[in-house]
């Protein structure tokens, strides 16, 4: 199977076997590839409400490539996911006709809904005993951040999608190199509102556990734990406490992009973004009452995979 998402910074790639079924229901996926590229489909498009030709461009170059790594791999299923970028541009037709002919199958502009029902099931399978149910699972990418409360069992309770990724936070109010107090505390009350309303709409303050997903929750992890280089088997189910996520916030928004990038964690595309995204995750775990997060490398990607199992989809 090969799953591909497309969001507003990254896009990618996961080809993968099904886990051998002696291994029991909670066992993962078998990755053959996993691959990612910031391509930044989401470039302007906050202010424009179109897409970027070079963000279409960019785009391209990381599919031929990813479609080369899924001929050569032999995957018998396909699936492409785009997200917030992609429902917010006039031009979408444009990005579509680019993909059909690039990977020979069609995107699914896929809805916050199902954005956020595939997020919980590449999320939650798998976590560790201590993680208790029920669980918040949040996404937060660059467009948007996805809310979703669920069990293991029970499957998604509610769900709702916010346009406050860490693209369109930054886009939209932290301009300086680095950011001013002035710059912070408006992206902070932004989120605050969104965050408030998405709380409202599903009952993440009665969760017991938070679960953290994408790139900015890996990255503040990974920088929580005070890592060399990115190591995905360490951040994978790392718990880090909110004191710690606050700590590296401050640090993250206090720094200039230049001294951000010599963070050895630190992927050179996220660096002007990561700012915006740490504030997310921040302002989540004070509205929702979390002490802690536990960051899930498993996220959307392995549940387009796992949606291409047959009668699933």
């Amino acid at each position: 199977m090969a799953a591909i998402d497309c969001g507003t910074n990254s896009i990618r790639l996961l080809v993968a076997d099904l886990p051998d079924a002696s291994a029991g229901p909670q066992a993962p996926l078998v990755d053959l590839s996993r691959q990612m590229e910031i391509v930044r489909l989401g470039q302007g498009v906050d202010k424009t409400g179109r897409l970027a030709p070079e963000a279409i461009e960019r785009t391209r170059v990381a599919l031929a490539s990813y479609a080369t790594e899924i001929e050569k791999l032999g995957a018998e299923r396909v699936r492409m996911c785009a997200t917030s970028a992609s429902r917010d541009a006039s031009n979408a037709a444009e990005f579509r006709e680019m993909v059909e002919r690039t990977l020979g199958v069609a995107p699914e502009v896929v809805t916050g809904d199902e954005e956020a029902r595939l997020s919980f099931t590449g999320a939650v399978r798998g976590l560790p005993a201590d993680a208790r149910e029920p669980y918040l699972v949040v996404d937060i990418g660059g467009g948007s951040t996805e809310f979703v409360v669920g069990t293991r069992e029970g499957g998604v309770e509610a769900a709702i999608s916010m346009d406050i990724g860490c693209v369109r936070m930054t886009e939209r109010h932290l301009h300086g190199d680095p950011p001013g107090l002035d710059e912070v505390d408006a992206a902070q009350a932004d989120i605050a509102v969104a965050v408030d309303r998405a709380l409202a709409a599903v009952p993440g303050r009665q969760a017991a556990t938070l679960v953290g997903l994408a790139g900015s929750v890996t990255t503040v992890v990974a920088i929580a734990q005070g890592l060399q280089e990115f190591d995905p088997a360490r951040i994978h189910h790392a718990r880090v406490p909110y004191d710690a996520v606050a700590a590296v916030t401050a640090d993250l928004l206090g720094k200039t992009r230049e001294q951000r990038l010599a963070i050895p964690v630190m992927h050179p595309g996220r660096a002007d973004v990561i700012g915006a995204g740490s504030l997310v995750l921040r302002v989540i775990m004070e509205r929702a009452g979390m002490d802690s997060v536990v960051a899930s490398e498993h996220d959307i990607l392995d549940g387009i995979a796992w949606s291409l199992l047959p009668g699933t989809n």
